[in-house]
Order: C-alpha cells, then sequence, then structure tokens
C-alpha cells in the first residue's frame, strides 16, 4: 500500500506549528514504504520488533534516526545498541542497566524514555511513579545512557475523556520530574499519543507522536 502522501505532509504542517516530532510507526511495513516516506523527508521511524527493525536498518539510509517503541527485553539490548537513536521503552532498572552496558561497549551514549504505565490495562506495560522515582535515584553512575523524558499509552477505549486524563496525568508527572536536578535526565521529550489519539495528546503537552496507521494505511 503507497504512503498517505496527503496526511503526511498535512501532519507536518500542524506537528510542526506546535513543535511535535513526528515518529512514523513502520512496523510490518516493508523498506519500500519506509524508504518512500524518507524520500518525501521523514527521518524518525518506530519499530516494535527487534529482529524486523535490525533487518530493515541494514537495508535502508544510515541517517535514518531509528526509535524502539516496543516492549524490549534485555537479551536483545545488544541487536540494536550500535545504530538505535531513542529506546522510548525502558520500564526497569534491569533493562537500563543492560542499555548501559552495552552503550560502553559501543562508546555510545544511548538515549531513552522512560515508559509510564498510564492505561487502566494490564497488558501494558511501564512504571508506575513509585518505580519511576526509585529509578531515577538509581541511574547516577550510568555514564552510557541519557533519560530524555517520558513516553506513556493511553488506554483503547472511546472514552476521551478517559484518554485525556491519562495523558494529563503523565504530563504532570513529566513536569514534575523535569524540575529535580538529577543526573543523565535533561527530561525534554514528552512521548505520548498515536493514530487515534495525537491531538489530545498534542493538546495536553505531548511533543513527540508515533503515528503509524494514518500515514501507512492499515498493518498487514
Amino acid at each position: 500500500m503507497p504512503v498517505n502522501k496527503k496526511a503526511y505532509g498535512q501532519f507536518i504542517a500542524d506537528l510542526g506549528s506546535h513543535h511535535v516530532t513526528l515518529v512514523a510507526v513502520s512496523k510490518t511495513k516493508s523498506v519500500e514504504e519506509i524508504k518512500e516516506l524518507y524520500d518525501l523527508g521523514q527521518k524518525d521511524f518506530g519499530e516494535n520488533y527487534v529482529q524486523e527493525l535490525v533487518e530493515k536498518q541494514s537495508q535502508l539510509p544510515k541517517d535514518i534516526r531509528w526509535h524502539f517503541i516496543g516492549h524490549l527485553q534485555s537479551n536483545k539490548v545488544k541487536r540494536i545498541s550500535t545504530f538505535i537513536y531513542l529506546i522510548q521503552s525502558v520500564d526497569s532498572l534491569k533493562l537500563l542497566q543492560e542499555i548501559n552496558k552495552q552503550a560502553e561497549k559501543n562508546n555510545r551514549v544511548i538515549d531513552c524514555l522512560l515508559q509510564m504505565h498510564i492505561a487502566q490495562e494490564e497488558t501494558k506495560f511501564g512504571l508506575d511513579e513509585r518505580e519511576l522515582f526509585e529509578l531515577l535515584n538509581n541511574i547516577g553512575g550510568f555514564a552510557n545512557v541519557r533519560i530524555c523524558g517520558l513516553m506513556g499509552m493511553a488506554s483503547f477505549t472511546d472514552d476521551m475523556d478517559k484518554v485525556r486524563n491519562e495523558f494529563r496525568y503523565l504530563k504532570n508527572t513529566f513536569d514534575k520530574y523535569a524540575e529535580l536536578p538529577i543526573a543523565n535526565c535533561p527530561l525534554t521529550i514528552l512521548s505520548m499519543g498515536m493514530s487515534s489519539d495525537y491531538s489530545i495528546a498534542t493538546e495536553e503537552g505531548s511533543n513527540m507522536v508515533r503515528i503509524g496507521s494514518l500515514i501507512f494505511g492499515v498493518r498487514n
């Protein structure tokens, strides 16, 4: 399926005017489809699965900024550690330790977002606020990771008031911790909002959205 160029152009115009970064979610999409969007100027792409990401990265331009947005297992960090631009889904101290280890081996500093659990769904991964506080207080010795912000996914529901409240909670949490002087934590990125709820997310303060189906069409 060809990229929806009209929708993409509108996203770039609308989001750019609000200083919101668009991450094009390209999971299950072909190298050809990604290249088509890249040729329109898109550089930030989000993937959910390590194997798929590694295969695509090897075939596409090296200046693509790859974001890992799915649940990441510690034993797979090594495979993406040489090229990943931003890991958006850090949900445990164990995972952060492994990212730091692999980044050190590659003489890199890997940027990360801490994933918060804001949805009232047990299937979603992420930290609660107590876990967030504990993690931020235990990263002082990690020289090869940089915590750049928070990420969250709202409930999958038609109740937009519920979605708005979840995003508002995450923005308030982000603001609170962004004011704290924590080493390796220049909190500047708030990644929330997908195809179904990005407009609400941006209204509530998101500066990075992850959009797939509205650009690429329904996934295979």
